[in-house]
């Protein structure tokens, strides 16, 4: 039977409460994580978002009757006790922020009684992801997971905070907008008003934030939903969360210097860390070379080494191949990794071959010296030789190579080194290594489009002095665009944009849109650009990401409050769902026969 909180308030949460409240008469309200009878002594934890506090039912201390209330007590019951607060009578739980006291009860009310939930509220549950997700209101109960929401809601609030002190205005922008078949797939929305016509879901709020500079409003940002339809990976989401701001009137170094600020007062309040300023920079260029990938995880070495000067003679056809077809030869080092068993290494090359590698090379140094060799047979002793030392090769280094055109080398090594780091546990979730990346290509080449597409979007200005090449050489043209990574994450991008007409139309005709396409599809903005437009820039930042690398969790579902699976479906909701016939006839919509079929079954 469930009882009334009626003229009950509560004084604390559970944990709020210490040494300092000893003798106070208090009333705390939540779930009983459990309870233990040992005949006339009844321990119960009754716990809420702040942690865990004991209560002590003892003959002699509470009445019988209350007693034996609280023996019949379960899990996930909802319970408002009233007691005194008093030092602990046993011994003292160092794990527990209240160890150090108890609640000795007067009154117990159940406030709601619970089923036997299907899996128990603990921390690092070894439950099925699916079952904890089937049943997300009570996996949120769990005090990890409520420790990233909290997390979220504090990183949100210093945010909001800091950028209101730094001058910039908080502005909602449109979910319902025009679909700008740009990027990513647009989510659509059927209009019942207009039948036949969809509203698109936005990617990101970049149109309507340039056009808020337009408008005069200088500084905006906005903790912002975006929504992409994408085939799904482990950190992608069908909706997620940016950070998005605009300035006007800035140059890159503005924007960075204002967010190295942000990114320093989240992780000294969040975390007490103390990051560095000013962030290190890198061109996206250096970043390949060295790492490639243009989000790379610097807490440890491994870096790429260009080997194609030093084998460019050899009688190796895989490596000869690659030179004459243009492309380089690259390697990587894995520091003591030479006696690693030939099945490891075959695990290696077929890890390498999933990022479009051919084959890999490699050469395992034993500690004795010794050579062990993928292609030793092509080489010559003093080429072999000339290799290892390029490589800084000691006894006990494993030498890794990747011969293809630069894409592939870089994305198989990139991929390779992370790989490698994994094994050898050489990343640590404790260091946290920022850094900017800078001068990004303007364009990248689209195999199956085969055109011209702009690595972040159609607005991004490239830097002045490769305007030039813009029709003789366009692959060449660097744009002013900046990414912010975390340990081998891009956690925010954004660029300065364009501002004048004609080097906007030029970039559309560079990305193959006629002036026509281009106005069918930004008519808005580039109307917009007729009538004064200040310079301005931006960034956004994947917030989700942000707090996964925050909180230390490995992946984005961990702090989210309800987030979806990977067919992009909500196992709780059981969304997305069919629509009735009135509603689809409502919007002017049908299903094709084959598809009711498939429902149906």
């Amino acid at each position: 039977m469930s009882e009334s909180m009626k003229g009950l308030h509560r004084t604390h949460r559970c944990a709020e409460l210490s040494k300092a409240n000893i003798g106070e008469q208090v009333t705390i309200m939540g779930w009983v994580q459990k309870n233990r009878n040992k005949g006339g002594l009844v321990f119960v934890d009754v716990r809420d978002r702040s942690g865990l506090i004991q209560v002590v039912f003892e003959e002699g201390k509470s009445d019988v009757a209350l007693i034996e209330k609280a023996a019949g007590l379960r899990a996930e019951y909802v319970v408002a006790i009233t007691g005194t607060v008093a030092a602990r009578s046993g011994a003292v739980n160092e794990n527990l922020a209240t160890g150090e006291i108890e609640v000795i009860p007067d009154s117990l009310r159940i406030l709601s009684e619970s089923e036997t939930p299907p899996f128990p509220i603990e921390e690092n549950s070894k439950t099925k992801e699916e079952l904890r997700l089937k049943y997300r209101y009570l996996d949120l109960r769990r005090p990890d997971l409520q420790k990233n929401l909290i997390m979220r809601s504090k990183i949100a609030t210093l945010t909001r905070q800091f950028l209101a002190d730094e001058g910039f205005l908080e502005i909602e922008t449109p979910i319902l907008g025009k679909t700008t078949p740009e990027g990513a797939r647009d989510y659509l929305v059927p209009s019942r008003i207009h039948p036949g016509s969809f509203y698109g879901l936005p990617q990101s709020p970049q149109l309507y934030k340039q056009l808020l500079m337009c408008s005069g409003y200088d500084r905006y940002f906005q903790i912002a939903k975006c929504f992409r339809d994408e085939d799904l990976r482990a950190d992608r989401q069908p909706e997620f969360t940016q950070i998005d701001m605009e300035l006007s009137f800035v140059d890159e170094n503005d924007v960075m210097e204002i967010n190295e600020r942000l990114l320093a007062k989240l992780f000294k309040e969040v975390l007490d860390i103390d990051v560095q300023l000013p962030i290190p920079r890198m061109t996206w260029q250096e970043a390949m070379d060295r790492y490639g990938s243009d989000k790379p995880d610097t807490r440890f070495g491994m870096e790429l080494v260009d080997v194609t000067e030093v084998v460019k003679d050899s009688e190796f056809v895989v490596f000869k191949g690659a030179i004459e077809a243009g492309g380089t030869v690259r390697g990587i080092n894995a520091k003591g990794q030479g006696g690693m068993p030939r099945k490891k290494i075959d695990k290696l090359v077929s890890f390498a071959k999933d990022f479009g590698a051919k084959g890999l090379a490699y050469i395992a140094v034993q500690e004795d010296g010794t050579v062990k060799s993928s292609f030793a047979k092509f080489m010559t002793e003093e080429e072999m030789q000339n290799l290892i030392q390029a490589m800084d090769g000691e006894n006990g280094d494993l030498l890794l190579f990747a011969a293809d055109r630069n894409k592939v080398v870089w994305d198989v090594l990139g991929n390779l080194r992370l790989e490698l780091a994994r094994q050898m546990e050489l990343l640590d979730k404790n260091e946290y290594k920022f850094l900017w990346i800078t001068e990004f290509p303007l364009l990248e080449w689209s195999e199956e489009q085969n055109r011209f597409t702009a690595m972040h979007h159609p607005f991004t200005m490239p830097m002045e002095e490769d305007l030039q090449y813009l029709d003789s050489d366009p692959g060449r043209v660097r744009a002013k665009a900046y990414d912010i990574t975390l340990n081998g994450n891009e956690i925010g991008g954004g660029s300065i944009r364009i501002h004048q007409n004609d080097i906007q139309e030029k970039m559309f005709e560079v990305l193959g849109f006629t002036k026509e396409q281009a106005y069918e599809q930004f008519a808005f903005l580039l109307n917009a650009f007729k009538y004064g437009v200040p310079p301005h820039a931006g960034l956004a930042y994947g917030l989700d990401r942000l707090v996964m690398l925050m909180a230390k969790v490995d992946s984005i579902r961990d702090v989210m409050a309800f987030p979806k699976v990977k067919d992009a479906s909500c196992l709780m909701t059981e969304a997305p769902s069919m629509a009735d016939d009135k509603q689809l006839a409502e919007l002017g919509l049908e299903l094709r026969p084959e598809e009711k079929d498939n429902t149906e079954e």
